[in-house]
């Protein structure tokens, strides 16, 4: 019975979504028309993703009812994790905050090579861009040695607009408790 009340439910999602809405489109100027003028915008910060303790920055919200792949892992196949972490302008928990990364990431890898798809909405809190923040959606393989690409999707308040990208480096990484210290290197195109 509670497979066919949730049946019916997505089925009900499925055709609010797709009604048909008249709609035109309409343009009043494209953004060259409002003389903006792209910038480049580089940000070099570290988050730290902290799992243990007594105020995780990380805690997991769900996780499947069966367990694949390897349960060595501190993040195992199919969790999913909210976060709230500081961002800091240096590797130590003594260096200055200047935002917070909000959002989920679910491990998305059954073998011991950490992989993670994050949502994270980094916000800033301090300087030049308090009250901004950059959008990032993107697959996180976290055991590679390099340094990994993650896509800028998005962003608010002076990074309107925005797009680009994020080298992240493992600056630390604690495989039984999952903590872990990253390095960010932004690169990001605004209005």
């Amino acid at each position: 019975m509670e497979n066919k009340s949730i049946l019916f439910v997505l089925a009900l999602f499925l055709c609010s979504i797709t009604v048909p809405v008249n709609s035109e489109y309409h343009s009043e100027g494209s953004l060259k028309k409002l003389h903006l003028k792209e910038k480049v915008t580089h940000l070099h910060f570290y988050l730290f993703d902290i799992l243990s303790g007594k105020e995780p920055g990380a805690v997991q919200i769900a996780q499947p009812n069966i367990t694949l792949g390897s349960s060595k892992s501190a993040t195992p196949f199919g969790h999913l994790y909210a976060i709230d972490d500081p961002l800091r302008d240096g590797p130590n928990e003594s260096s200055k905050v200047i935002g917070n990364a909000q959002g989920l990431y679910l491990s998305s890898s059954k073998s011991e090579n950490l992989t993670l798809v994050m949502y994270a909405d980094f916000g800033f809190t301090t300087g030049k861009f308090k009250g901004s923040s950059l959008s990032v959606f993107s697959r996180n393989p976290v055991t590679e040695p390099k340094a990994r690409e993650l896509a800028v999707v998005g962003g608010r308040g002076k990074f309107r607009l925005a797009r680009g990208y994020a080298k992240v480096n493992t600056h630390f990484l604690d495989f039984k408790n999952g903590d872990a210290i990253l390095e960010y290197h932004v690169t990001v195109l605004h209005y």
